[in-house]
């Protein structure tokens, strides 16, 4: 297992970046990182993480990876019910809709992001190796990026 790998299965790691969010000083991560607001599956409590933005193919558009796979809890929350909130740079609140791209797309927007961020994608490739290859495998796909859940969250309104 990686040092990322591990890091990114530390709770108070990946929380501490959700503080800054919602007091307000989002905008010091750029628009690199956003904040998803997402409802539980079973509790139907609001839920937060913090996400790396891959891509913005338009504005009001931002597409994230499931680093650690399908079983994600927040990826499973946003597939059963897509109504989230995201906070991004100086927006906040940002009422969306989440969907997850098919697998060619997805695949395709890995490829970009390596060749756009290669120091980036050498710390996300091998967390996402470790266990889309193994799924991959099971699943019969040739390819491990196909495995991989893509979603794009699309904003409602301005």
């Amino acid at each position: 297992m990686t040092l990322a790998s591990r890091l990114l299965r530390t709770r108070w790691f990946v929380r501490a970046p959700i503080v800054l969010f919602r007091s307000g000083l989002g905008f010091l991560a750029g628009g690199r990182l956003l904040l998803l607001g997402h409802r539980g599956r079973s509790t139907g409590e609001a839920r937060y993480v913090v996400l790396e933005v891959t891509d913005r193919p338009a504005p009001g558009s931002w597409v994230v990876v499931a680093g650690l796979g399908p079983r994600s809890q927040w990826y499973r929350n946003v597939v059963a019910d897509p109504r989230v909130l995201v906070w991004v740079g100086r927006r906040r609140h940002v009422r969306s809709t989440a969907r997850t791209l098919p697998p060619d797309d997805g695949a395709r927007l890995l490829d970009e992001y390596a060749s756009r961020y290669a120091r980036g994608w050498a710390v996300l490739e091998p967390v996402l190796r470790e266990w889309a290859e193994p799924l991959a495998a099971e699943r019969g796909e040739a390819d491990w990026r196909r495995v991989v859940p893509v979603v794009e969250l699309t904003a409602l309104g301005p």
